[in-house]
């Protein structure tokens, strides 16, 4: 078991191929945003199911928070495998598909009892919620997502103001 060295967290994004990679280049840009230390790493629940414990071992003696996000589609297991292996939070969001009408989002929703991976479909979204988590332990994180949301707020007053001028 390796301690991973940084005590104020990480967000580690496990993709289930690299297929994934530009879905989880939103999420490394909205971490990137918010200051968020984050890892990428290729696994698959089913190809692979050796090296995504491995993996997970890697983490398990963090000395600061952990917080996975799972990327794959399809049956998406990978979310599900994750979380059944590890006390840390675990986060999934699968890349949007119209395969079979949209109804593989299912495997994200229905998970086993005692496996309960959060299910986020948005990238920044899932960023943010990974941060969210990370920021219980990080008051500097807090502050930086305290400032985004206000950035956010005034960019809507903003619009706001500007229509009614119009």
């Amino acid at each position: 078991m390796t301690r991973m060295p940084n005590a104020t967290g990480r967000v580690v994004i496990l993709m289930g191929s690299p297929s994934d990679r530009d879905h989880v280049q939103a999420i490394v840009g909205a971490l990137e945003t918010l200051g968020v230390v984050h890892t990428e790493r290729v696994a698959s629940a089913h190809k692979s199911v050796r090296h995504l414990l491995a993996i997970l071992d890697e983490y398990a003696g963090s000395e600061g928070p952990v917080v996975f996000i799972g990327v794959a589609g399809r049956s998406n297991a990978l979310a599900g495998m994750v979380d059944a292996n590890t006390p840390w939070p675990v986060i999934t969001c699968p890349p949007a598909s119209t395969a079979y009408g949209g109804a593989d989002i299912y495997s994200s929703l229905r998970m086993p009892s005692g496996v309960a991976p959060g299910v986020i479909l948005e990238p920044a979204n899932a960023a943010l919620a990974a941060a969210k988590i990370l920021a219980l332990a990080d008051p500097a994180l807090r502050a930086r997502i305290g400032a985004y949301q206000r950035e956010m707020t005034e960019t809507i007053e903003q619009a706001d103001e500007r229509l009614a001028r119009e």
